[in-house]
């Protein structure tokens, strides 16, 4: 049984915490607000998107997180 590599976010965005887990094998985003409420959600995006979509939130300030992190609960 293999375990799927995600990648975790969490950035400052308009004075709010958020938090993204992308998975580049499932072709999934998540993202969550700081009570940890999933407020979007896409499927079937390929490698290409889903870098671009890592490279974008960069660009907000996202620091990414260790594996280890999750499951994550905002403070």
């Amino acid at each position: 049984m293999s375990t799927k590599t995600q990648n975790i976010w969490i950035w400052l965005q308009n004075g709010r915490l958020v938090k993204a887990i992308l998975c580049e094998e499932d072709g999934t985003l998540k993202i969550y607000d700081e009570n940890d409420k999933l407020i979007l959600k896409r499927t079937g995006l390929n490698k290409r998107q889903i870098k671009q979509i890592e490279i974008t939130i960069i660009k907000y300030g996202a620091k990414k997180l260790d594996q280890h992190a999750e499951p994550f609960r905002f403070l």
